[in-house]
């Protein structure tokens, strides 16, 4: 896959670099990395927090034209098995949250954004934004689990050596798109999500429950099952993992 990678000192948002860029025809990967964000974004009204030069904070523009437009959702376990391959290398106990969070037991080290652009043949174009938290050791904003990959492994890494990895991982995964392999996708991304099995804190506009994980469907829905064996339906944002945290307090992850 031919790639073109752009790397900054600063910027606003790396998404926000490529959301008006055409690529000539045969760039079929565009990057760019920034050592910082002046407005890294996260989901909703939320920001990213990175300490300049610490973090590896990235955007991937691609075309698959090839995944269906109803299918789509496969874009966002690809990816997020992607990073979650690269991490593996370092230490055991990652799982994808979904949508596509990276967690570490319960503690949150990546996150992305992804905005898709449709078109008559199917998915046009695909912007990654992504954020891994790496060698910051403090954390001072209202995320409320964050970790490092430093703070796993007690040592600072390679920002480069590990960037390089995780967009090796990006294509392998896209590849496995671009040949069908939708069913192998899907059944990597279910066997890697947190709170996989057994049941769990959540909370949904009618209030707190306890509920197991069934699927997440093609189109992205969370599926849960709650303790009087009732299926609920979820969209992002429709519903909130909830962790029981010391004297009884309950944090929303």
């Amino acid at each position: 896959m031919k790639r073109k990678i752009i790397h900054l000192k600063e910027t606003d948002s790396t998404s926000s670099r490529l959301s008006d860029y055409q690529p000539p025809e045969d760039e079929e990967m565009t990057v760019v990395r920034a050592d910082y964000q002046t407005a890294g974004r996260g989901n909703g009204a939320n920001t990213w927090e990175s300490e300049p030069g610490k973090n590896l904070l990235f955007s991937v523009m691609v075309h698959p034209k090839h995944v269906p437009v109803q299918r789509q959702f496969l874009l966002s376990e690809a990816e997020a098995l992607a990073v979650k391959e690269v991490l593996d290398r370092y230490a055991d106990g990652f799982t994808l949250k979904w949508p596509n969070d990276i967690y570490w037991n319960d503690r949150k080290i990546s996150g992305t954004i992804i905005e898709t652009r449709i078109g008559k043949e199917g998915v046009k174009r695909c912007i990654y934004g992504t954020g891994i938290n790496v060698n910051q050791r403090e954390f001072h904003g209202d995320a409320p689990n964050p970790v490092s990959l430093c703070q796993i492994t007690g040592h600072e890494l390679d920002l480069d050596h590990l960037f390089e990895q995780m967009l090796d991982a990006i294509e392998k995964y896209l590849g496995m798109l671009r040949e069908n392999r939708f069913q192998d996708i899907t059944a990597l991304y279910h066997d890697a999500l947190y709170r996989a099995r057994g049941f769990h804190r959540f909370r949904d506009r009618m209030g707190e429950f306890e509920g197991s994980i069934v699927e997440v469907e093609d189109d992205g829905r969370l599926i849960l099952r709650d303790r009087q064996c009732h299926l609920r339906s979820y969209a992002f944002k429709e519903v909130e993992f909830l962790l029981e945290k010391e004297n009884n307090n309950i944090l929303k992850l």
